[in-house]
This record gives C-alpha cells, sequence and structure tokens, in this order.
C-alpha cells in the first residue's frame, strides 16, 4: 500500500486525499528557474542544515538528478512530487518523511514547497502539520516576505499565504448527472478552482477531481483552510443524495454500468489506464451505493496508483512497452477482483 494512504479517513466513501502546500523562497537566492546548478546545490546544503537543526531525522533526502526516470515517475504516481520537479531535475531534490504524509520539495517552481498528505477528509491535521513544519524551518532560514505582499513566489498567484490547499474527491453520480460542469463553474465564482488527478493541467479520470483555492493574497490561512472545508462538505453532501437519487430513480441503469465495469475488469486482458481508471472508478461506486459489500473495495485508490505505468515497472522492476504495461495491467486487476470473489 501507498504509506500516506495508510490509517483512518473521514468521510471516504466521497474524499480520497487532502493536500496542504505552502511555497516559501529564500532571501539571497535567485528563484530555481534562473538559478545556476551551484547555486541550486548551494541552497540545497542549506536547506538541508536547516531541516537537521529543525525536524527530526524521520526524513530521507534524495535528488530527482541522482534517481531513474522510472522512479522520478513513481513518485509523481505516488502524489508524493510534483510533475515539475522532474523539468528541473538537474536543480531539484525533495525530503520526504516516512510515512510519505510529508514531503518538502526543493527548488521546483520555488525554492521551497512544504506538502502534507492524508487519507480522506482531513484539512486540520493537513494544514497543522504543514503550518509546523513551515514554523520550524523558518526560524532557521530567511524567508523572502514583504509587510504588504507577504511571502514572495515566483508565480505571482502564489504570492501572499503561499498556501494551497486541495480535496481529492471521488464524484461519479454528479459527474454521471452531467450536473459537474455547474458545479465547476460555481467553484470557480467563489474562488475556488477544480483540477484532475494529477493537479493543474492534468485529466480529471475515473471521476476524480481535486478542489482547491485560487486566491492566496488577501485572506488568511484560516480564512482559505476554512473556506475549502465548509465547500467541500457541501459537496460531500450533493454527491451523496445524488447516488440515493440514482439508487432509488435509475437503479437498474446504476447497476448496469458498475456490473459491465465489472465484467470487463474480470476479463481483460489489455487494458490502458485510462480504462482501467475509468472501470475502477464504477467498482468504487458500486461499493459506495452498496452494490458491493467487500470493504477491500474502501482501498482501491491505492489500485489505482499500483496501476499506473511506472509503478507496474517497478512491480516487476524492468522497463516495459506500452503494450506489454498494458499486459499486465489487466492482469493485476483481474487477481484483484479474484481476491474480491474468495
Amino acid at each position: 500500500m501507498t504509506r500516506w494512504l495508510d490509517g483512518p479517513a473521514i468521510d471516504d466513501d466521497v474524499v480520497i486525499s487532502t493536500r496542504v502546500r505552502v511555497a516559501r523562497n529564500i532571501s539571497k537566492y535567485r528563484f530555481p528557474s534562473i538559478m545556476t546548478v551551484q547555486e541550486s546545490d548551494t541552497l540545497t546544503d542549506e536547506i538541508l542544515n536547516g531541516m537537521k537543526e529543525a525536524l527530526d531525522d524521520n526524513y530521507r533526502f534524495i535528488r530527482v538528478r541522482d534517481i531513474t526516470p522510472r522512479e522520478q515517475m513513481v513518485y509523481i504516481e505516488d502524489h508524493l512530487i510534483s510533475p515539475n520537479m522532474v523539468q528541473r531535475k538537474d536543480k531539484s531534490s525533495f525530503l520526504i518523511r516516512n510515512d510519505e504524509k510529508a514531503t518538502v520539495m526543493i527548488n521546483e517552481e520555488d525554492h521551497i514547497r512544504i506538502q502534507t498528505l492524508f487519507p480522506g477528509f482531513n484539512l486540520t491535521d493537513a494544514w497543522e502539520l504543514c503550518s509546523d513544519i513551515d514554523d520550524k524551518l523558518g526560524e532557521k532560514l530567511d524567508y523572502a516576505f514583504d509587510d504588504r505582499w507577504g511571502y514572495l513566489t515566483a508565480c505571482p498567484t502564489n504570492v501572499g499565504t503561499g498556501l494551497r490547499a486541495s480535496v481529492m474527491l471521488h464524484l461519479p453520480c454528479i459527474t454521471i448527472t452531467k450536473t459537474i460542469n455547474s458545479l465547476i463553474e460555481g467553484l470557480r465564482e467563489i474562488g475556488l478552482t477544480v483540477r484532475g488527478l494529477y493537479g493543474e493541467g492534468s485529466e480529471a479520470l475515473g471521476y476524480l477531481y481535486q478542489i482547491s483555492n485560487q486566491v492566496t493574497l488577501g485572506e488568511s490561512e484560516e480564512d482559505i483552510i476554512g473556506k475549502l472545508n465548509k465547500v467541500v462538505y457541501q459537496i460531500i453532501k450533493r454527491e451523496r443524495k445524488t447516488r440515493e437519487y440514482l439508487k432509488e430513480k435509475k437503479s437498474t441503469e446504476l447497476e448496469n454500468r458498475v456490473y459491465r465495469s465489472y465484467g470487463i475488469l474480470s476479463y481483460a486482458r489489455i487494458i490502458t489506464s485510462k480504462e482501467a481508471m475509468d472501470h475502477l472508478s464504477n467498482i468504487r461506486l458500486g461499493w459506495e451505493v452498496g452494490i458491493f459489500s467487500s470493504d477491500k473495495i474502501r482501498n482501491i485508490f491505492d489500485l489505482m496508483i499500483e496501476v499506473q505505468p511506472a509503478n507496474i515497472q517497478r512491480g516487476l522492476d524492468k522497463d516495459m512497452s506500452e503494450e506489454d504495461r498494458d499486459i499486465e495491467r489487466a492482469k493485476i486487476i483481474r487477481d484483484y477482483i479474484y481476491n474480491l470473489e474468495g
């Protein structure tokens, strides 16, 4: 299992995960995009020294340029680092806590991006852990801060608190009833945004959507967290209500959708990532509405990560063609379905 997914999860019939991230920069250094590799190494050493003094030794340090492209993609697929990290792999590195619930990314778009990641709906604990790491590092490092504008960042959209909080939700019934677009528009009007599985610019696979704040300037961290918390609770209620409606009014169509996916996954010999995500999402929907009773399906998001391209290759410890990955993916999922029945 992906370590950060382990443990109790609140409202996990709708909410897959909670992430909080803050962006910080060190005053005397240029932004990563215009840094030399030598400057980035010097900055990295300073941050590492600050980490050693501020935090415990429950972290491991990894330079992106020292790991293989496959390993880089595994960390991205596991949601532990951002895709942007590999675009500056000669400069980027990260520290990851052993339970994977905290990552300190160095020289991504900003000098420091502190990320905390929790299963289920848990903005309070995610923010408290992120804030604690930030405060301890801030005592050792000279953050770039302006009395008027707040924390200074490489991208103007992050200036202010530098805080991005996001919640990943499984919204199959809002999507099926074609009300997702009106929901997205409504969220934009109140300063929230909706992204796909891997954040900005990514596709919303398997009915999975990340909802996060757009505004970082002019609102306090507590206001941002509180607003997102309130809105997500409303979306949870809406998704649950829509599920009840479909169970009552469209039960045959709902069962047909779920069992079709079950049949395909039970017998498919070749399956792409996207198709797998869509059908696994329907299996999860079947558990959420009571068609399936096996509590193993609660952890199906872990399987969704396991069958991503780099994770499949990690499992077999070899590089594979796309076709071979599609064959292996189908086998992994068939084994999963067989174990559900056992």
